[in-house]
């Protein structure tokens, strides 16, 4: 009796060891916690809502336009903001509104800010070459910007990132749970 409860014992603490382990695995390779910091992404984001980031998703699927990501900015920051510009592309603002090779886009996701501001004025008029002296985005470039236009220091003012700065693309926000968002 006694030797089958230790037996059983060193079973369930090899399984949560392992369990331990795998958790460790998942959460340095896979998946990432994160907790917004500033206004730069309101209203899809605000201050103190807390992601689930996929390290893996935007490699294995590539990134798209207006995929939300989280990116290092410097060595001690992390950024969120929204895909913009991919590789290639040319990307312009005339009249408030996005255009990617020439083509206009619609941002619903800005509507709710372009409401409150005087004549729905929100990013401004820009070409690429204005603001980073280049016609597209490199290789190996992401055009990024927060969904705050106002309020959001982003590619407008640094300038494009580079791929291996991206951490991962938002899946899921969890807190607050009222807020709970799955696919950005």
């Amino acid at each position: 009796m006694k030797e089958t409860f230790k037996r059983e014992g060193r079973e369930w603490l090899k399984a949560f060891a392992i369990g331990i382990i795998i958790f460790i695995i998942i959460r340095a390779f896979f998946f990432s916690n994160y907790e917004v910091d500033g206004e730069s992404m309101m209203p899809t984001l605000e201050n103190g809502n807390k992601l689930v980031v996929n390290k893996i998703g935007y490699k294995i699927s590539n990134l798209k336009h207006f995929d939300v990501i989280v990116f290092h900015a410097n060595e001690e920051d992390d950024y969120v903001k929204r895909v913009i510009g991919l590789p290639g592309d040319k990307v312009e603002y005339k009249d408030d509104h996005l255009y990617i090779n020439g083509k206009k886009y619609e941002e619903s996701f800005l509507d709710s800010y372009r409401s409150q501001v005087a004549a729905g004025r929100l990013t401004g008029d820009f070409t690429l070459e204005e603001i980073t002296g280049k016609k597209t985005v490199p290789d190996d470039s992401l055009f990024v910007l927060g969904d705050n236009r106002l309020g959001s220091w982003d590619s407008r003012h640094f300038g494009f990132i580079s791929i291996d700065q991206v951490v991962g693309k938002v899946s899921l926000r969890y807190w607050p749970l009222n807020e709970f968002q799955m696919d950005f």
